[in-house]
């Protein structure tokens, strides 16, 4: 009797050990799940259901669509829509370099001067971010409205004539855009700068570099990745944007936000949106490549 509850004894602790080392190896995968169900429904089925759209065909007599695998699309879209590309690319790009201008010396100052208020500071920028993106630009254009606070003072100061006005044209569109992603380009290159080391520059210093010597040769370069990180998260949103030029863009400056929106939900152009949608998703990848490429994929993963 002693002898079977001592050989059964080895069995149920190698049994036992089996079944933790199954628990062990299943653990990542059980946590985990719940964000893969989340990335597969939220993510890559709309992403899918996006890249199917994009190779339907549809009747122009019954507007039925049908899936045909047809690339023809794409270039068709391209080659009907290239101004509006066009203005897109470089809207995103003034306002992007509008706003590295803009953010790099107030990140510079947050983290070098800022001090124990550094976090205050840095809440002060986003405070007014915390309004929705749409009553945002709106305000804008109450602002730069023919009778708005702006414009009227100019006038009264006989800055501009009468008839000038900014809605409507490029120059609001722009200046929509670079305001409303402006924490976009300001928080990484803070966070580049924040982590410059003190002691670099205080090694600088020691070598007789001056204050502008030291910003070029030291605080520059280890910026770069920073700066390249808040170019590509503000140029790939303002890219796609849509609400700016709508709210405060005229006819004669479309951008392709404007366009898909439009396929999507007047034209119920399914296939049009959705191809002019891949070639948007296209140059987002592209630039993240080309990113990763130059400078690493985990690197931006720490401005993110």
């Amino acid at each position: 009797m002693d002898q079977s509850v001592s050989a059964d004894n080895p069995r149920r602790v190698a049994v036992r050990r089996t079944s933790a080392n199954r628990g062990k190896q299943l653990a990542p995968y059980l946590l985990s799940l719940p964000a893969g169900v989340w990335l597969l429904l939220l993510f890559i089925v709309p992403l899918a259901t996006l890249l199917i759209e994009s190779l339907e065909t549809c009747s122009p007599v019954t507007g039925a669509c049908t899936l045909t695998w047809s690339w023809g699309e794409l270039p068709h879209q391209v080659s009907l829509y290239h101004q509006q590309f066009t203005t897109s690319l470089v809207f995103a790009a003034i306002a992007t370099v509008i706003d590295l201008i803009i953010s790099f010396p107030i990140a510079y100052w947050i983290a070098f001067y800022g001090g124990r208020r550094k976090n205050f500071f840095l809440i002060m920028l986003l405070v007014p971010f915390f309004v929705s993106f749409i009553i945002r630009t709106i305000v804008w254009e109450f602002i730069l409205s023919e009778n708005g606070v702006v414009l009227n003072f100019l006038r009264h100061v006989h800055l501009i004539s009468a008839n000038f006005h900014v809605l409507g044209t490029s120059t609001a569109v722009v200046a929509g855009l670079a305001y409303n992603y402006l924490p976009f380009t300001a928080l990484p290159l803070y966070v580049a700068i924040e982590r410059i080391d003190r002691r670099v520059l205080d090694a600088a210093y020691d070598l007789y570099a001056n204050r502008r010597t030291a910003f070029m040769r030291v605080v520059l370069p280890l910026a770069i990745p920073g700066i390249f990180a808040a170019f590509l998260l503000t140029f790939i949103p303002a890219f796609g944007d849509y609400v700016n030029q709508e709210i405060l863009g005229g006819t004669s400056n479309t951008m392709i936000g404007t366009v898909i929106q439009d396929s999507y939900l007047v034209n119920f152009n399914y296939p049009a949106g959705a191809s002019l949608s891949v070639v948007l998703l296209a140059v987002s990848l592209l630039g993240i490549w080309l990113y990763a490429r130059l400078l690493g994929s985990r690197t931006i993963e720490d401005y993110l």
